[in-house]
């Protein structure tokens, strides 16, 4: 089995190495910090769920959304998405994912808060 190695800086550790689920999972989220077509030379990288902020969570927005996570999900060979779920926050939308890393078959369960105030993404 391969060992996917990288790192990021936005942990408040010493240490910035990530290895396999951990860096899959910090790939898979670097797509929600950049909206769709503002990626130099790469229009089609990026979220379109900033700009559905601010339109009312109804059926169609959450399919788009549902959506575009599961086409995000698909460009990784590593996960896969078990469950999809997006609610209304007083500020914007949660929404939750349950992903699979598929070399270990260990599952966990993402928070995304995206909230159109302070335009930031928070996970827990």
């Amino acid at each position: 089995m391969a060992t996917y190695n990288g790192f990021s800086t936005l942990e408040n550790k010493k240490k910035y190495n990530l290895t396999d689920f951990a860096l899959a999972k910090r790939d898979f989220l670097n797509y929600f910090n950049i909206r769709k077509g503002d990626k130099l030379m790469q229009p089609s990288f990026g979220t379109v769920i900033w700009e559905q902020l601010f339109e009312p969570l109804n059926e169609t927005t959450q399919t788009i959304i549902t959506n575009d996570i599961k086409k995000i999900i698909s460009y990784d060979p590593r996960l896969s998405v078990n469950g999809v779920t997006v609610t209304q926050q007083s500020n914007g939308i949660m929404i939750q994912i349950s992903l699979t890393y598929v070399p270990t078959n260990q599952s966990e369960t993402l928070l995304l808060n995206f909230d159109n105030n302070s335009q930031k993404l928070t996970t827990n």
